[in-house]
């Protein structure tokens, strides 16, 4: 099938390797702009567009899918089937309306539940038994099409949003080939606004931990929010990042210190429960597991975090 392929981060690739394994005709790509990254703001290609020039395959990076012209070269291309994954642009009517077969989205949940940008990050923090990917058929609003097919799985008891995005980005492209070699009779599913959340884009704000909440809240949106932007509190004024915790037994003030030993461990009282962090780091320091933490910082039990 001749295809154009739009897509951005890693959990794109993935579904644009399987195209090119499956024989498809990819005669283009199109992705977000090079962005600067980095504390030296290096300016750094897509994921997708890195693929896509060792393929050789055209690569089409524009600020806007709106404007007349672009859309004149997109229709030039004559693609029987637009494949989007992780674009991050919403594509308006006119270019919806380009492939005769449609344009076809891998979205990263189980829709209707969590439409938007980060919704294996929300599956997480909210505590989620099970995530997935569904495919389906793109209309103008955001992520509300008809859907496809969908793949389920559970979510690990100390899987992080970064572990379930790779599982998925791997299941999406399997299941993206899937939907193509079966497109002519698959009956497409409305989805059910009632039941949709809306996942927006993750930020550093929402890291900051409420340790009034309970173990298990807290546990997920530490789990959530790995690899970026990582949940964090404070130490004596300083910021601790919290990499890995999990829920124990406790009791006390809701970010009280309740056992600090290098042997025994870092357990934090929450508003309910208790948690044990594995792994942390004083910004501007290494990150550690919290027994080689202890041994350079001295922690009194007591210690009120978040303060």
């Amino acid at each position: 099938m001749k295809i154009v392929f739009m897509g951005t981060p890693d959990f794109a690739v993935p579904s644009l390797q399987a195209l090119l394994d499956a024989g498809h005709e990819v005669c283009a790509v199109y992705t977000q702009p090079d962005k600067p990254q980095g504390r030296k703001q290096v300016l750094t290609a897509p994921p997708v567009k890195e693929l896509a020039l060792q393929q050789g395959i055209p690569v089409y990076q524009p600020a806007t899918l709106k404007n007349e012209d672009e859309q004149a070269k997109l229709r030039a291309l004559a693609p029987e089937v637009i494949i989007v994954v992780a674009y991050g642009k919403l594509l308006p009517k006119a270019v919806l309306d380009i492939p005769p077969r449609g344009c076809i989205n891998v979205h990263g949940s189980l829709l209707p539940r969590w439409r938007g940008a980060a919704p294996i990050q929300w599956s997480v923090i909210a505590g989620d038994q099970k995530a997935g990917v569904t495919t389906m058929q793109m209309a103008e609003g955001l992520d509300t099409g008809d859907m496809l097919l969908t793949y389920e799985t559970e979510i690990g008891a100390r899987e992080t949003a970064g572990e379930l995005f790779d599982r998925l980005a791997q299941a999406g492209a399997a299941l993206l080939v899937e939907t193509l070699e079966k497109l002519d009779s698959i009956t497409p599913r409305p989805q059910d606004d009632s039941q949709s959340c809306y996942a927006h884009m993750l930020d550093k704000q929402m890291a900051v931990i409420d340790w009034t909440k309970s173990a298990h809240e807290i546990d997920c949106l530490i789990r959530g929010l790995s690899p970026w932007p990582i949940a964090l509190t404070t130490l004596a004024g300083a910021r601790l990042k919290i990499y890995a915790a999990e829920p124990v037994p406790g009791t006390g003030k809701p970010g009280e210190v309740l056992e600090s030993d290098p042997k025994k461990g870092l357990t934090v009282a929450c508003g309910a429960g208790a948690l044990a962090l594995h792994e942390v780091q004083l910004v501007g320091g290494k990150r550690m597991k919290s027994a080689d933490f202890l041994r350079g910082h001295a922690i009194d039990k007591g210690t009120m975090l978040g303060e």
